[in-house]
């Protein structure tokens, strides 16, 4: 069986706006159906690589493929109403003067009014909208009017679709009906997507794959459980959850630290380096003998420290703590409610097996 082609490539995607570099030899791939969530800070690159993508704007250097054909290098260049890619913005970008039924028409040329009414009507039946088909989208909340601009999308059977952020303006209990549903449509319709977000959790909800950007560049790519548990940096691994770092320097492939010493292969004698965990992998007990919750998890040696403040999250408590051996503070969430006073004291252990051990960042970079 012959191999079936990416739905998209993008192959060493480079823009630059005047001095400063903001894509920087951007690659991937997404096939058919699949969900490739473009995630990281504001200002990384993201929505630009969507945008040259799009056709909205030119790399300078680089190519885009779409089902193994190319769309656009530095000469050849199919405009964006040709490239058969859907768009979702955070705006959503409807037509005020236009009924829902004829927003979501828009993009259905060269067919007549009958495919196109029984279009219309399928994809608002699928959001559940087909109410309010000859309604104006000023009637409609937030929701249902993303919801338009969903089907409004997808009338077109685009074969890729790109979203720049298209839930931030939604509530959070809305926004996690409102993704659901357009993950359940875009799969049904086999459409591949690149989403841009900022937010992890959005990433880790509805992507396939991660491609997490910092400065222009892909830093990492995979599935999301391996971009969470399996971090390259610090940085990555504190983009995703708050982090605990534990600094030490190596010795004969070893780092000292008051929660027992740390395994640092390849790492110089004097090296600096930092060991980095969770909140949620830190244990607290008042006994310093009863501090192995799980036989078959090692949490090494105990550490003293003091609750600075605590606080109830939700669904959890936060717990900050001063630890007595150098004065950093540690943060640890405990399930429920728990909220000890300031100044109680507590033995702390680590989940080894849930630690990263990174070389230390330069102070002077």
């Amino acid at each position: 069986m012959q191999d079936i082609p990416p739905r998209l490539e993008i192959r060493n995607l480079k823009r630059r706006f005047g001095n400063r570099m903001v894509v920087d030899d951007v690659s991937l791939t997404i096939m058919p159906g699949q969900v490739t969530c473009l995630l990281g800070p504001s200002g990384c690159g993201k929505s630009t690589t969507l945008r040259m993508i799009a056709g909205v704007d030119m790399q300078d250097s680089g190519e885009i493929y779409v089902d193994g054909k190319l769309i656009c290098d530095t000469v050849f260049r199919i405009p964006p109403e040709r490239r058969q890619i859907g768009l979702m913005f955070q705006d959503f970008a409807l037509f005020p003067h236009l009924s829902v039924a004829d927003n979501v028409a828009f993009g259905l040329t060269g067919a007549d009014k009958v495919t196109k009414r029984a279009r219309v009507e399928e994809l608002l039946e699928k959001v559940g909208l087909l109410w309010a088909i000859d309604d104006f989208p000023y009637v409609l909340s937030g929701g249902e009017q993303q919801r338009v601009a969903l089907a409004r999308a997808l009338a077109p059977r685009p074969r890729i679709m790109l979203m720049d952020e298209p839930f931030s303006g939604l509530d959070n209990r809305l926004r996690d009906e409102i993704r659901d549903q357009t993950l359940a449509l875009l799969k049904e319709e086999d459409t591949a997507v690149m989403l841009v977000t900022h937010e992890p959790e959005e990433a880790l909800r509805m992507a396939d794959e991660i491609a997490l950007m910092r400065n222009g560049k892909i830093v990492q790519q995979g599935a999301p459980y391996n971009i969470y548990n399996a971090p390259v940096d610090r940085e990555a691994m504190g983009f995703f959850s708050d982090i605990n770092i534990i600094c030490g320097t190596s010795h004969g492939a070893l780092t000292e630290t008051p929660f027992g010493q740390f395994l640092t292969p390849g790492v110089a004698d004097g090296a600096d380096v930092e060991i980095v965990i969770r909140p949620q992998h830190l244990h607290l007990d008042f006994d310093r003998g009863g501090l192995q919750p799980s036989p078959s998890i090692s949490h090494g040696s105990a550490a003293r420290g003091t609750v600075r403040r605590a606080r109830f999250m939700g669904t959890e408590s936060l717990v900050e703590l001063e630890m007595e051996h150098d004065g950093t503070v540690l943060k640890s969430t405990v399930p429920n409610v728990f909220l000890p006073k300031e100044g109680t004291p507590f033995w702390v252990t680590i989940r080894r097996d849930r630690c990263f051990v990174f070389p230390a960042k330069d102070k002077t970079a």
